[in-house]
C-alpha cells in the first residue's frame, strides 16, 4: 500500500481528530447497515457479509493509520501482531503498518532540533543529511557528523505525539469495539490499553531510552559481539536522542549474500541473538521488546547491532515466575500445572468450557521444536502455518476459555518477531539447553 505524505489533516490535532472521527463514523455506519442486514438472511450470507465486513474494516483502518503518525499508528502496528486478539481478516490487513512509514519533510524535523537542542541542525553539526535514514511511527532518523567528526544518527521525535496519545487511543479502541471484533472481556481490553499506552510513554521520553541505552550495554557489556550504540549527552533531550553510529548488514541483505553469511554463521547469529534475548528475559528482567527486524543489523564477523531501546519491557518477578514454570510444565507435558500458570496469568478464562490435557498436548507438540533439544530448521519450518491451521480447527469450541493477557502482550511480540528473524535468518540450532541454563542461572542470581 502505498502511503502518502503526512498532510495537515494527519499531522495536527485538529486534523488528527477530524480524520479519526471520520474513519469511526464511516465504519459504524457500516456495522449498522450489516447488523439490520443480517436480520434477513441465512447463517450462510451472514458469514459471507461479515467477512466482507471485516476486510473492508481492516482495509480502512490501515489506510488511515499509514497516513499518520504516533500513538494511533503505533497501537495499529502492536495490533497487528496480536492474531488471537483481532478477527484475521483485520489483522492482516493491519500487518502494512510494519512497513517503513512516509517521512516528515526536513522543515519539521529542522524546527524541532531547534526547538530541543537551542540552534538548527546545520549548526549544532558538522553534517547533518537533510534525507531520513528511517522514518518510523513516532520519529525518524537523521545521519550526521558532529564537530568533532564523530559518525552519528539522530533520532527526532515528531511533533505532539505525546499530546495527542490519549485521543489517538480513545479513537482506536472505540474502532476496535465496533461490532464486537474484539474478542476479550473489557477489563482485560483495559489493561492490554493501559500496557500499550505505558509502553507508548516511555518510548516517547528520549532521556528514558538514553538511560535504557546505557544500562544494556552494561548488561551486555561481556558480549563483544553485541553491539549497542552509545548516547551523545551533548546532543540529546527529551525529543532528540544523538547515537553513535554502529553499522551492520539489514537482513535482506544477509539472506541474499550466502557467500558471506554461509550456514554457520547463520545458525551462530541465531544462537547469539537467542541468548541476548533470553538472558534479558530471565537474567536482566528487561526485554528489548520491539522485535522489528529494521532495529536489527548483522556482521560478518558474527556481531549482532541491536537499536533502537525505546521500548522495553520489564518483567515483575511474579511474571517472570510465571514464564519460567509455564516453560518447565510444557517441557515435563506437566498439563494440569500448565493449564495453572495460564490462569494466574489470565491467559485461561476462569469461566468458560473445560480443557483437555489433550488440546493442550496438541499445542505443545507444535510449540516445543523450536525450543527442544533437537536441532530445529527454522529455514524450512511451517510453524506458523500449522498453528493457524491448529486455531481455524480449535477456536470454535474454545473461544471462551482463552483471552490475550496484558502482563504477557510484549513478551509475546518478542518470541512472535523473534520467531521471524531465525526464519529469516535460516538458523539451524537446537536451544533448549541454553533456555535451561539462562533460566537455572537466573534463580540463583
Amino acid at each position: 500500500m502505498a502511503r502518502d505524505k503526512p498532510s495537515f489533516r494527519t499531522t495536527t490535532q485538529t486534523g488528527r481528530l477530524l480524520r479519526l472521527t471520520g474513519m469511526t463514523t464511516s465504519i459504524a455506519s457500516r456495522v449498522a447497515t450489516h447488523s439490520v442486514k443480517k436480520l434477513f438472511q441465512s447463517e450462510e450470507a451472514q458469514s459471507r457479509d461479515r467477512e466482507k465486513l471485516m476486510r473492508h474494516i481492516g482495509r480502512e483502518v490501515a489506510s488511515t493509520l499509514g497516513e499518520m503518525k504516533g500513538a494511533v499508528m503505533k497501537v495499529g502496528q502492536i495490533a497487528s501482531q496480536m492474531q488471537d486478539l483481532l478477527p484475521d481478516e483485520i489483522a492482516e490487513a493491519l500487518s502494512v503498518l510494519q512497513k517503513a512509514s512516509a517521512p516528515m519533510p526536513f522543515s519539521v524535523i529542522r524546527k524541532q532540533v531547534r526547538r530541543e537542542l537551542g540552534d538548527v541542525p546545520e549548526a549544532l553539526f558538522a553534517r547533518f543529511d537533510e534525507k531520513p535514514f528511517a522514518a518510523a511511527s513516532i520519529g525518524q532518523v537523521h545521519r550526521a557528523t558532529t564537530h568533532e567528526g564523530q559518525d552519528v544518527v539522530v533520532k527526532v521525535q515528531y511533533p505532539a505525539v505525546k499530546e495527542s496519545i490519549d485521543s489517538d487511543m480513545r479513537h482506536l479502541r472505540r474502532i476496535l469495539r465496533l461490532g464486537g471484533l474484539l474478542k476479550v472481556e473489557e477489563a482485560t481490553l483495559d489493561a492490554i490499553f493501559s500496557e500499550i499506552r505505558n509502553q507508548l510513554e516511555e518510548e516517547l521520553d528520549y532521556r528514558q531510552e538514553a538511560d535504557n541505552l546505557r544500562r544494556f550495554r552494561a548488561f551486555h557489556a561481556d558480549q563483544s559481539w553485541l553491539i549497542i550504540p552509545d548516547v551523545v549527552d551533548a546532543l540529546s533531550s527529551d525529543k532528540v536522542l544523538t547515537l553513535t553510529y554502529e553499522s551492520g548488514d539489514d537482513m535482506d541483505t544477509v539472506r541474499s549474500s550466502n557467500h558471506v553469511y554461509g550456514q554457520a554463521l547463520r545458525n551462530q547469529l541465531g544462537e547469539r541473538l537467542f541468548d541476548a534475548i533470553a538472558r534479558q528475559i530471565f537474567v536482566l528482567r528487561e526485554v528489548h521488546c520491539d522485535p522489528h527486524p529494521g532495529n536489527f543489523a548483522y556482521r560478518p564477523d558474527g556481531s549482532i547491532v541491536i537499536y533502537d531501546f525505546g521500548a522495553i519491557k520489564r518483567i515483575p518477578e511474579e511474571d517472570l515466575n510465571a514464564l519460567r514454570r509455564l516453560t518447565q510444565a510444557g517441557y515435563a507435558e506437566d498439563y494440569a500445572a500448565l493449564e495453572g500458570v495460564l490462569k494466574e496469568l489470565g491467559i485461561r478464562k476462569s469461566r468458560g468450557p473445560e480443557v483437555s490435557a489433550e488440546f493442550y498436548a496438541g499445542w505443545a507438540q507444535l510449540l516445543l521444536p523450536p525450543f527442544g533439544d533437537q536441532p530445529f530448521d527454522f529455514a524450512g519450518s511451517r510453524l506458523h502455518l500449522k498453528l493457524a491451521k491448529k486455531t481455524r480447527e480449535t477456536s470454535w469450541k474454545y473461544l471462551e476459555s482463552f483471552q490475550p493477557s496484558a502482563r504477557t502482550l510484549l513478551v509475546d511480540r518478542v518470541l512472535g518477531g523473534h520467531y521471524w528473524t531465525l526464519v529469516n535468518l535460516g538458523v539451524v540450532a537446537s536451544f533448549r539447553p541454553k533456555l535451561e541454563a539462562i533460566m537455572s542461572e537466573s534463580m540463583s542470581s
